[in-house]
């Protein structure tokens, strides 16, 4: 696949990123040592959910590192290039490596709770290539994209299309050898994930939302003592000046507002009395 006019096979700046060139180097590392132990690798590290049962859960995550054939992994490491390297560039390394690793892992899950006891292993980043498919489709979902090289379609049209065929055969129980379930795991989960924003930049960004939210409740509750603290000065300034004529010429000379706010100093210095 490739789109009209925007990637050129480039490894200088604006080329290929970070993350998808350690994911590039660290598939093909490992598939060259399928090579020499293959059936070992595979049966410690693919996805066998028969297995996972019986405790290698970490095959949930390192199936994703393995790979069946050369055009099973030069297929896989092209799509993670031609379109991880956009997504990479938008949210940043650390984020596109989480969404990587949560597409990923989350197809294995689907995989492993779909096919609960079967003895057949899954293998390939397929899952969270899916998954890589399903960002670029909607951060871009109008850029053309040339399938096969020739025609020309949407990005946003080919996911739909991929997810049209890998749902109908994930469940036509073929026995093609190409993990349906894991495909649709890693586009399901890809899209929870962008539709939900689980980005660390929007928990960051909601972090100090709410922390701006508390300071600004802070400053209203700090003002609104304040502004009690001056009332309550002002008034026993005002009680002061009262008391001071009252020993003047006695309680019976003063007047109504004078004794109203004696009165409103006793309530609330009986209402501070009772806080304590």
């Amino acid at each position: 696949m490739s789109y009209y006019g925007y990637r050129t096979f480039s490894f200088g700046p604006g080329g290929i990123t970070k993350a998808v060139k350690y994911l590039l180097l660290a598939n093909v590392g490992i598939f060259f040592l399928e090579l020499l132990w293959g059936a070992e690798l595979i049966y410690l590290f693919g996805l066998t959910p028969a297995l996972v049962k019986k405790g290698f859960i970490w095959q949930i995550f390192t199936y994703m590192f393995l790979h069946g054939g050369v055009f099973h992994i030069l297929f896989n490491m092209f799509m993670l290039w031609m379109f991880g390297c956009d997504i990479e560039r938008s949210w940043g390394t650390k984020e596109f490596l989480r969404y990587y690793f949560i597409t990923g892992v989350g197809a294995g899950l689907f995989t492993f709770f779909l096919s609960f006891n079967s003895h057949i292993p899954t293998i390939g980043a397929s899952g969270a290539i899916f998954g890589i498919l399903v960002a670029f489709a909607m951060m871009f979902p109008d850029r053309p994209i040339y399938l096969y090289f020739l025609f020309p379609i949407k990005a946003k049209y080919l996911v739909l299309f991929f997810a049209a065929i890998e749902f109908l055969a994930s469940f036509r129980h073929t026995s093609d050898g190409i993990g349906h379930f894991a495909h649709l795991g890693g586009m399901v989960i890809g899209y929870i994930y962008i539709k939900r924003d689980w980005r660390w930049s929007s928990f960051f960004r909601l972090s100090r939302y709410l922390g701006y939210l508390r300071k600004l409740r802070y400053k209203h509750r700090m003002k609104a003592i304040n502004k009690k603290r001056e009332r309550e000065q002002r008034l026993l300034e005002r009680v002061d000046q009262i008391l001071d004529k009252i020993n003047q010429v006695g309680y019976d000379n003063l007047s109504k507002e004078e004794k109203k706010t004696l009165e409103e100093a006793s309530q609330l210095l009986s209402q501070q009395s009772e806080t304590k």
